[in-house]
């Protein structure tokens, strides 16, 4: 009988913890666990605490070491009966989780092909610390209150432009600022989601947005992203079917496939949303790395069924948690109460910092230069994807995303295990799956990494020159 958790060392908690990961399906028999190092280093134990921990684990038979690779989950516990109850939202996101938790790790000497984001180096040009100065010397004195739950109104009108420079017409009205595109989604499911609800998503598709769903208790439904969007024939059956009431997707630079949405499918996507009462999220964080002549339903459609969410993280800072939502009068002003209920107000001191950037004329120089880089990567990424013999899902011309997959490998789970082994993080296709059952043979890479000589060598195949 397990002790009670006031009566168990930190170790035993740790161990009960990874255990129940197992018992639950988050972690499968074959899983690599992070190593010592690793998991000290995210949750801040000892590492006596978790080599005391991994060890309780061996011995109940549920992990086995393996010389020289680490530490690998054996098999879920004895009894583990399929018909027992469904576990708890939090232990249904917990994939979502781990993976979060690898794109956050950053050690020297370690490659970065499955991160989401660009190189800290095409960022630099910004030149933070020179517009926080100009934050500080205006209206200093407002910086030490709670902003507007809309947010920042000379941000807001920034945004109005920017929007207008898609074609999408709105007003300072129609946008509430968030702490990102992620906490845009989050508000929008915390408006409309109770556990249970159908929601249409993609898939592969975001898997951030597969965590926060799985955690709202949501019943995900997959519409299957082709290379010019979603599979239009499979939504309409869809929503005929289960009458669901949102559907996230995303338009451009398509995380993590890379590709765009065609005028006829973003047509056919407006059709089917006014047939069927649907409002259509459109996710658009990859905005500014292409072109702006790129089709968005939010333009067509003019926020009557859909909900815009954008960000600054990527082409900006990730640090400055500044993104927004754009939609119907109305739907905003739920919105910005849910973010109030939440969290009061939104980030005044970096929405001020982002106005200023967005007005001065630095920012599109800034974006010219970014596209020029990711039009460069892209080149030499593909370049090095037809060297290694790999089949390409989409060709883009620029996306920070390239979705392929490599001779010998029908999984690329085990892809993902052998490339870690060498220090290389990748963004395995089954973590993009409503299914994560499901055996996936493409891999997300990031293309400003692509040419990393520590990748090739994890290849079948492959043999490192000496």
């Amino acid at each position: 009988m397990a002790l009670p958790l006031h009566r168990q060392t930190l170790a035993q908690r740790v161990a009960a913890n990874i255990a129940e990961q197992i018992a639950e399906g988050a972690l499968r028999q074959g899983d690599k666990l992070p190593s010592l190092r690793e998991y000290t280093r995210l949750h801040g134990h000892s590492k006596n605490t978790v080599i005391t921990a991994y060890e309780y684990l061996a011995a109940e038979g549920l992990i086995e070491a393996r010389h020289g690779k680490g530490f690998f989950v054996c098999a879920p516990p004895e009894n583990n009966d399929d018909t027992g109850p469904e576990p708890p939202p939090y232990a249904r996101a917990l994939d979502t989780i781990w993976m979060m938790r690898q794109q956050f790790v950053r050690e020297p000497g370690h490659s970065h092909l499955g991160e989401g984001f660009p190189p800290v180096e095409w960022l630099m040009d910004m030149r933070l610390d020179k517009f926080s100065r100009q934050v500080v010397r205006s209206g200093v004195a407002t910086l030490f209150r709670y902003g507007d739950r809309l947010g920042n109104i000379n941000l807001r009108q920034q945004l109005v432009r920017k929007l207008a420079g898609y074609g999408i017409s709105t007003t300072t009205a129609q946008i509430a600022t968030t702490f990102g595109a992620n906490h845009g989604m989050d508000l929008v499911i915390r408006r409309f989601v109770k556990p249970g609800d159908p929601v249409l998503v993609e898939s592969p598709g975001y898997y951030p947005l597969f965590g926060k769903l799985q955690l709202q208790g949501a019943r995900m439904l997959p519409v299957t992203r082709q290379v010019d969007g979603p599979d239009t024939e499979q939504l309409a059956r869809l929503l005929a079917r289960e009458k669901p009431r949102l559907f996230f997707m995303q338009s451009v630079g398509h995380n993590p496939t890379g590709t765009d949405l065609s005028t006829t499918k973003a047509e056919r996507i407006l059709a089917l949303a006014r047939r069927h009462n649907l409002i259509v999220v459109e996710n658009d964080a990859m905005a500014d790395f292409k072109l702006s002549s790129c089709t968005k339903l939010s333009a067509l459609d003019q926020l009557q069924r859909t909900l815009y969410v954008g960000s600054f993280s990527k082409p900006v800072s990730a640090a400055l948690r500044v993104g927004f939502v754009a939609g119907e009068e109305g739907l905003i002003s739920e919105l910005a109460d849910v973010k109030m209920l939440l969290h009061t107000s939104g980030a005044e001191y970096s929405e001020r910092l982002v106005n200023i950037i967005l007005r001065e004329g630095h920012y599109l120089r800034h974006l010219a230069r970014l596209q020029k880089r990711l039009r460069e990567a892209t080149e030499r990424g593909l370049a090095v994807l037809d060297e290694l013999g790999a089949e390409v899902f989409h060709r883009p011309d620029q996306s920070l995303y390239v979705w392929a997959r490599f001779p010998g490998i029908d999984d690329a789970n085990e892809l993902t295990r052998r490339c870690l082994d060498k220090g290389v993080m990748l963004a395995p296709g089954s973590i993009f799956s409503v299914d994560r059952k499901k055996v996936v043979p493409w891999t997300r890479l990031n293309v400003a990494y692509l040419d990393d000589p520590a990748f090739r060598a994890s290849l079948p195949g492959h043999r490192s020159p000496n």
